[in-house]
């Protein structure tokens, strides 16, 4: 199982390098910048606060987007092309195609996180940039593996494109909609109560993305171990649950 995993993967890779992805990786970083350049200019204060905050959104960003793009696109158009099926007309568990793709994305997502990273390092000490790029990584897995998950349902490129867009929006903003809801509903209705209630529990099913590649680490440094530790823990945890949705979806599939 271990040779066509990697197999997989690699080509996974080879299909990334090939499509010019590292070029797009590039060109948003450079994008960031130049915008974050261009703000500086504008700002009256805290010019270098204002520059490091706006970088660390842009680039964050443009990481989850390109990052979950290809994923399913990669995915679409392999089902499309017939490669899903042949793939899995040959002698090897549906499980090494599966753990193949989601490790040749693993990889790629070192790309950004890297080069993202890297950039880091001209607002932060490196302890606090390297927090931010290992957080970015994790952040990029859990969005390639739920893109990876949703490709694999919807078979089609925009349903797929939209559910993951929107989950990751939703799992970055719950914490927002928690504070909204225990500040407006705690003392009302009972329905407003129910809605708080709720909005709780889809926070407790979420992976909390809101607490992942914090800007404040490039600005105030104030990362450390027991975030690093959390991150890693929620990581571990919804990477695990999407991949077994995922390999549930492969398996009952009739090819």
């Amino acid at each position: 199982m271990l040779q066509p995993t990697l197999t997989i993967a690699s080509y996974t890779l080879l299909e990334a390098l090939r499509n010019r992805l590292i070029w797009l990786f590039a060109l948003a970083a450079v994008a960031a910048v130049g915008l974050a350049g261009f703000l500086d200019e504008l700002a009256l204060t805290e010019s270098r606060q204002v520059q490091a905050a706006l970088l660390a959104a842009a680039l964050r960003l443009a990481a989850v987007f390109l990052m979950a793009t290809f994923v399913v696109t990669s995915m679409v158009r392999e089902a499309n092309d017939k490669g899903l099926e042949l793939l899995l007309a040959l002698p090897m568990p549906r499980a090494a195609y599966l753990f193949g793709k989601l490790g040749g994305f693993a990889v790629l997502a070192l790309l950004p996180a890297l080069l993202f990273g890297g950039l880091g390092l001209f607002f932060a000490p490196f302890a606090q940039a390297a927090l931010w790029s290992l957080s970015l990584l994790c952040e990029l897995w859990i969005v390639a593996a739920f893109s990876l998950l949703c490709a694999l349902s919807f078979n089609q490129v925009m349903p797929a494109l939209a559910a993951s867009g929107g989950f990751y929006l939703l799992a970055r903003g719950i914490g927002g909609l928690q504070l909204i809801g225990h500040g407006r509903f705690t003392s009302h209705s009972a329905a407003q109560r129910a809605m708080s209630a709720g909005i709780d529990l889809i926070a407790a099913v979420l992976p909390g993305l809101d607490g992942f590649t914090r800007t404040d680490w490039l600005l105030y440094h104030s990362g450390d171990g027991a975030a690093l530790l959390a991150l890693l823990a929620q990581t571990a945890l919804y990477v695990s649950l999407t991949t077994a949705a995922a390999l549930f979806d492969l398996y009952r599939k009739s090819i």
